[in-house]
């Protein structure tokens, strides 16, 4: 039986994955750096470190780890004594994982190593080409980023557009369907935004307000607004919200990035949000395009107990 040959790019990406793994020695459990945890391991308490309010969930989907796989895993640490587990504070049904001191010594030994390790393999690499080096691994990684947008056939097509009719009784529709069902937000949260939303609605200035809509495959699937603050100069992003079989194309980032180009191009010189730290897809979108957290505070809002972010953009000077 006979195979095709694999075009180029294959061959290319396989041989890069078998030098890459060899020379951070990912497939050798003895090199110092992991032991006495697996690679996968390891990982997982990165992870835990530096997301100390981790739902098991959360972390079985960014580490796209297989459930019961993990739950054997978590429940290695906890009769090592590094992680405790209990049920969510935002959900029950979910459960909560956080480090112990244990836990959070072998993690930052970890770091230690890692960061040795690859210090000294930065250091035969001539001065000049290190920044080449970083700029090429960033390339990489953003490509194949983008590029999870074709997990079917075919791209989705997404589209950022005007609401129209009805859309903006859809948004505040779906985030309080959204917000109850992931987090358990009670009613009050629908009243803030039907608030938010219907101010809009009456009266905002077409020239430095906006709202987009994101469309995948013509059917509304996310949103996200752009008003005025009530500092001078400043805009405020908010309600940003992407359907939950929407994630993972890209379009919370498409959403963001439409909103600080308009902010930025009708001359705010600085964008601010607030969010809440249990978002941590947005707070991750948010950083990426620049953003800086500026103050949090606790709170009980909307029928549960949440720390409250406050996050700012320099946009440049006002033209």
């Amino acid at each position: 039986m006979s195979h095709a040959a694999p075009d180029t790019p294959v061959r290319d990406f396989r041989a890069f994955n078998r030098f890459y793994t060899n020379l951070i020695g990912a497939l050798d459990y003895s090199r110092h750096t992991y032991v006495p945890y697996t690679l996968t391991e390891s990982r997982v308490l990165y992870e835990l470190a530096h997301s100390p309010r981790t739902d098991a969930a959360d972390l079985r989907a960014e580490l796209t780890l297989d459930a019961g796989y993990l739950s054997r895993l978590l429940g290695k640490f906890e009769k090592a004594g590094l992680v405790e587990r209990a049920p969510s504070a935002r959900d029950p049904r979910r459960q909560s994982i956080t480090l112990t001191a244990r836990g959070r010594e072998a993690a930052a030994l970890l770091d230690e190593r890692s960061d040795e390790s690859v210090g000294s393999l930065l250091s035969t690499v001539a001065p000049g080409e290190r920044t080449r080096l970083a700029a090429a691994m960033r390339t990489v990684r953003q490509i194949l980023e983008d590029s999870r947008a074709g997990k079917g056939a075919r791209a989705p097509e997404v589209v950022l557009r005007e609401p129209g009719p009805g859309d903006l009784g859809w948004i505040v529709q779906r985030n309080a369907a959204l917000y109850a069902a992931e987090y358990g937000f009670n009613i009050d949260y629908e009243g803030l935004v039907a608030r938010i939303v219907a101010d809009f609605a009456e009266d905002h200035d077409p020239y430095l307000e906006r709202v987009w809509i994101a469309e995948l495959d013509g059917r509304p699937v996310g949103s996200v607004m752009c008003v005025r603050d009530e500092a001078p100069g400043t805009a405020r992003l908010r309600l940003l919200l992407v359907e939950p079989d929407a994630r993972g194309y890209g379009i919370g980032d498409q959403l963001v990035g439409a909103c600080v180009e308009f902010a930025r191009g009708v001359g705010y010189r600085e964008m601010a949000l607030w969010t809440n730290d249990i978002l941590g897809a947005a707070r991750t979108i948010y950083q990426r395009h620049g953003f800086v957290l500026v103050d949090e505070k606790p709170h009980r809002s909307f029928g549960v107990d949440l720390l409250g972010q406050d996050w700012q953009l320099h946009l440049g000077s006002a033209s």
